[in-house]
């Protein structure tokens, strides 16, 4: 593979053609007809366009989400996203821990260790706010209400777009090899969609600055991402 994956400021940078491919912006698009029938329209969502000279700041960013602080009381909105994130993110981290260590090549590990170090540190940013507002870090019963899901209803975390399910995390488990690097890629970017679609959402609902801008930084970093899983599943995971 002429494209080596390596880890910059937080975030995956690609050298070579994944790069030149990102650097025109990427429209992060569900894959499959199931996928997209769960999903607006890219126009409807305003999906993030990446550009790589905001990625190198997106740690910086993060830093400031932490130390800046909102007079307002938190909306629905900012209490809805941060608890739905921070279980979606536990989803990602338990996918990571997965697959360190195991033989599924040094992209997938690279990739994994990537994901681990970022959204644990988001974990517990999101969580110490929650703390902050008097609000539950436990697992939601319902999620994504906040957001408009099925009609203000919302859905069962088991049913929120991209998280995996038990017998997928088992099976993750117990893979190996090229499989368990492409099994891992794929539940990841689907993974990384619905938390793009999620951060999406937030940036225009939430009206904490600091959730504005925690949520913008994962829609990037998260797109940014799932371009370099396609890269890697169209060579040497293909």
């Amino acid at each position: 593979m002429s494209d080596r994956v390596t880890s910059r400021r937080g975030v995956l940078v690609a050298l070579g053609a994944g790069t030149v491919a990102a650097a025109g912006g990427l429209a992060i698009r569900p894959s499959g007809a199931a996928e997209a029938a769960a999903y607006p329209s890219t126009d409807d969502l305003g999906y993030c366009a990446l550009n790589l000279d905001e990625l190198q700041d997106a740690d910086a960013l993060a830093v400031r989400t932490l130390v800046s602080s909102d007079v307002a009381p938190p909306t629905v909105a900012d209490v809805g996203f941060c608890t739905d994130m921070t279980s979606h993110h536990v989803q990602a981290l338990a996918m990571c821990q997965r697959v360190l260590g195991r033989n599924v090549g040094d992209p997938v590990v690279a990739a994994a260790a990537e994901v681990l170090q970022n959204q644990a540190i988001e974990v517990g940013m999101m969580r110490a706010w929650l703390t902050d507002w008097g609000q539950s870090t436990s697992p939601p019963e319902t999620v994504m209400a906040w957001m408009g899901m099925n009609d203000g209803a919302g859905m069962s975390f088991e049913s929120m777009p991209g998280v995996a399910t038990d017998e997928e995390m088992r099976a993750l488990a117990q893979a190996d090899g090229v499989d368990g690097g492409r099994m891992w890629l794929e539940l990841m970017r689907a993974h990384h969609v619905g938390g793009v679609h999620m951060a999406t959402a937030a940036i225009g609902l939430a009206s904490a600055e600091k959730v504005v801008r925690i949520a913008q930084v994962q829609a990037r970093v998260q797109a940014y991402e799932i371009s370099q899983y396609d890269l890697l599943l169209s060579t040497d995971y293909a």
